[in-house]
């Protein structure tokens, strides 16, 4: 593992190399934020899913500007080396470009050292307006959580031609505005096959195919937790099942007797216990 801080500059770095590929995930919290950066993946995605998967929210526009910034500042707090990237939550870069520097500001203030935005279209003016003023951005497109009623759902997107070819468009634009890399999701991948090869900035797919330039997943996705799971999802291990099994097993140690423990307790000096006795 490099234990090299990697900044946006590695972002530039690491799209012409064409066997380097990149790794985020999904943090919420400064737990996560240590364990995923101990384990050497490159950047870390504060992501508005916290308000699904952490609030128990239904849908990830259920979150604002305040609480994230929480949430930025406890991943930041346990990011060594990784990048940090923090999520504009839904509608805090809207209706104005002042509008969305402010917001973006806020973020980096929370110790993000890049910010992430849905969309294309309008979304291009947002991008330009954040990166003029010197921070840096992620875009995103295909499918757009924050958009996903518009959008007729969870649904994959880009499925037919024209689709693509306005992904695509948005994707140059998007580069020109100077996003300095690309979330593609739910997008068939030869249409992220595409694109990557059009662009110079580097892409990072969820439900995109192996041919981007580095892959991201949601934490609680790829560690098992929850019920719903995406097929672009490969779950690397079963921790709710985990958690439930160790919470079962204390539970009935509690409910015997069998904990605590002897080891488990503070011991008083016995001159000091006497004295406590005697004295009653």
């Amino acid at each position: 593992m490099n234990d090299q801080r990697f900044t946006v500059a590695s972002l530039d770095a690491d799209r012409r190399s064409s066997e380097r590929r990149l790794v985020m995930v999904t943090a919420y919290d400064h737990p996560s934020a240590r364990i995923a950066d101990a384990a050497g993946v490159d950047m870390l995605l504060v992501g508005d899913s916290v308000a699904m998967v952490t609030l128990g929210r239904a849908s990830t526009n259920e979150l604002t500007l305040d609480e994230m910034c929480v949430f930025v500042s406890a991943v930041a707090r346990g990011a060594s080396r990784s990048l940090v990237v923090g999520d504009l939550p839904f509608m805090t870069y809207e209706p104005s470009d002042e509008d969305a520097i402010r917001s973006a500001g806020r973020l980096i203030a929370a110790g993000a050292q890049c910010v992430k935005l849905e969309g294309g279209g309008a979304m291009v003016d947002r991008v330009r307006a954040i990166t003029g003023v010197g921070i840096a951005v992620i875009a995103h497109l295909g499918l757009t959580p924050q958009s996903a009623p518009s959008l007729g759902g969870f649904r994959a997107q880009a499925k037919t031609a024209s689709e693509a070819q306005q992904l695509l468009a948005d994707a140059l634009a998007l580069q020109d505005a100077g996003a300095r890399a690309l979330v593609l999701e739910a997008i068939p991948a030869p249409v992220a096959q595409l694109v990557t090869e059009r662009l110079s900035i580097p892409t990072i797919g969820i439900g995109a195919g192996a041919s981007t330039t580095g892959q991201v997943l949601v934490w609680h996705d790829l560690l098992g937790y929850g019920n719903r799971v995406p097929r672009f999802v490969e779950r690397y291990a079963d921790l709710e099942q985990q958690s439930r099994d160790a919470i079962e097993r204390w539970s009935a140690d509690v409910r015997s007797g069998a904990f605590p423990r002897e080891e488990h307790t503070y011991a008083m000096p016995k001159t000091e216990l006497a004295a406590l006795l005697d004295g009653q």
